[in-house]
């Protein structure tokens, strides 16, 4: 199967053209005003027609009620909502039936007991997202640049297709992916100079190095 690579908080034309250039397979928008990467969705707008289908969008939220996610619908149409809150598998399973979209759920991953949650939401959502946990005083749940213990993900049984983030960069996604067995990783802190700033060519290292990683796995 093939590994999917996804840049996420991407916020300009210049940073966007070079993901879909360097061949990333789905670009993510977060829509969550406490981020850094948040966008007006006008922005949205904007860098949604610049896809044209070259990458699947990903619309990120955070416990978003009905009215913010038709806002999205109606500003992107993603391919898929990301969805990064508390969000339980009853609302999963209602933002799916509303919108008519896909739905990858991130799972904050900092102990085994974490990953009590997945037979739950694995029976809703189209996708896992492994994340690190937040401190608790974090004003935000995701995109702070911490890597979770991998290992926790070792002999995982799931059917679900998933992939993981946090932490990562072009230096550790190779080992994040042959430790985890995740079918793709997901990076945004990892690619920027500054927090919301991303740097082309981190983006561009990146996927290389994603790439690479599947490249030897094949051998």
């Amino acid at each position: 199967m093939s590994l999917l690579v996804k840049i996420c908080g991407l916020s300009t034309r210049e940073t966007l053209e070079t993901a879909l250039e360097a061949g990333a397979d789905m670009v993510g928008f977060v829509f969550f005003p406490p981020s850094p990467r948040h966008l007006s969705l006008e922005a949205g707008r904007d860098l949604g027609r610049q896809v044209k289908r070259r990458a699947l969008t990903v619309a990120l939220t955070v416990d978003a009620d009905d009215a913010t996610l038709d806002n999205i619908m109606d500003a992107l149409s993603p391919d898929m909502f990301q969805l990064h809150g508390k969000e339980s598998v009853a609302r999963l399973r209602d933002i799916k039936q509303k919108f008519g979209r896909p739905v990858m759920k991130a799972v904050p991953v900092a102990t085994a007991s974490d990953l009590a949650v997945l037979p739950g939401y694995a029976a809703v959502a189209d996708r896992i997202l492994f994340d690190a946990r937040a401190p608790k005083d974090a004003t935000r749940p995701g995109g702070l640049g911490e890597p979770f213990d991998w290992h926790l993900l070792e002999n995982l049984d799931l059917k679900l297709p998933y992939m993981v983030s946090g932490g990562l960069d072009a230096g550790n996604v190779a080992e994040a992916l042959r430790v985890t067995g995740a079918g793709g990783a997901d990076v945004s802190s990892g690619v920027e100079s500054a927090p919301g700033v991303k740097d082309p060519e981190l983006i561009k290292a990146f996927i290389r190095a994603a790439r690479a990683s599947q490249e030897l796995s094949v051998r």
